[in-house]
């Protein structure tokens, strides 16, 4: 099993305390002190030592130090400048971790390959839950060598991740996240795992990129039809994608070919059903 050192509450303190931090407002930062955990992520990652790996929101490294047991290259991004100190240390001590300071929504996609000496494999994180969501996507959609995500997420964004055509928790960011993955596994994490612990339930889940998947044309199409598809969700779907652009006669047109009542809401087609749409509309498209 491959666990951290620092996954403990005593582990966590003494380091906060020796880089001057355990005072400070750690505003959003909840640090995972459970080994257990760690171990069921590096589980579900799956490393086997050639992967480079991209890591979102290290924090003081908890699980970066498991990940460099396994991977060829760990690459994380911190938003934080406090914890620069911390990741330069470990930087130090293991000659396969870089770690790049900045928002992991505006680093280059070339810059994390430099640091990583080629494009990542896999993503794993226990990521900043306020942006986790589109971290995911944007990842996903610009990181195209990335084979599957080990990813920890509030409950509530796991289950918008894994819902079903037809469930509350289905929606576009999940269609659109399904052009690109599906999950392929997924368990809950307390918060008392978590040092503090947060007021808010989280989960890990894996994601594996779905094989043969369509061009970055057709998923750019196919997203556009998600979104005024889904853009007034209580809508049927034709009066939905009409407001938003699309021309009612080819909209008709190309439900029927698809074999979709144009009466249908957003909310129960899956995936395939919008690729199948997009790819009707073809420049139709608004």
């Amino acid at each position: 099993m491959t666990t951290s050192p620092l996954a403990s509450p005593g582990a966590t303190r003494a380091l906060l305390e020796e880089y001057g931090l355990a005072t400070k407002h750690r505003l959003g930062q909840n640090f995972l002190v459970d080994n257990h955990v760690i171990e069921r992520i590096m589980q579900l990652a799956e490393l086997d030592g050639s992967e480079r790996v991209v890591e979102v929101g290290p924090g003081i490294g908890t699980l970066t130090l498991a990940l460099l047991q396994k991977a060829a290259r760990v690459v994380s991004i911190e938003a934080d400048a406090t914890l620069e100190p911390v990741l330069e240390t470990h930087a130090l001590m293991h000659d396969n971790f870089r770690f790049i300071m900045g928002d992991a929504l505006k680093v280059a996609p070339v810059d994390i390959e430099a640091a990583a000496g080629g494009a990542p494999t896999v993503f794993v994180a226990n990521l900043p839950y306020n942006v986790a969501a589109t971290i995911i996507l944007q990842y996903f959609q610009t990181m195209p060598a990335l084979e599957r995500a080990v990813v920890m997420v509030q409950k509530e964004v796991a289950d918008r991740i894994a819902a079903h055509p037809g469930t509350k928790a289905y929606g576009g960011y999940t269609a659109k996240l399904g052009l690109y993955a599906h999950v392929t596994g997924r368990f809950e994490v307390p918060p008392r795992c978590f040092m503090p612990a947060p007021h808010v339930d989280s989960a890990v889940v894996r994601l594996e990129r779905v094989a043969g998947g369509l061009d970055e044309g057709a998923c750019a199409r196919t997203a556009r039809v998600i979104d005024a598809a889904f853009a007034q969700r209580r809508k049927t779907i034709r009066n939905s994608m009409s407001s938003s652009g699309f021309d009612k006669a080819a909209l008709d047109a190309a439900f029927a070919a698809c074999g979709i009542a144009p009466t249908t809401r957003a909310e129960t087609l899956d995936v395939d059903a919008f690729v199948r749409l997009a790819a009707e509309l073809g420049d139709a498209n608004a």
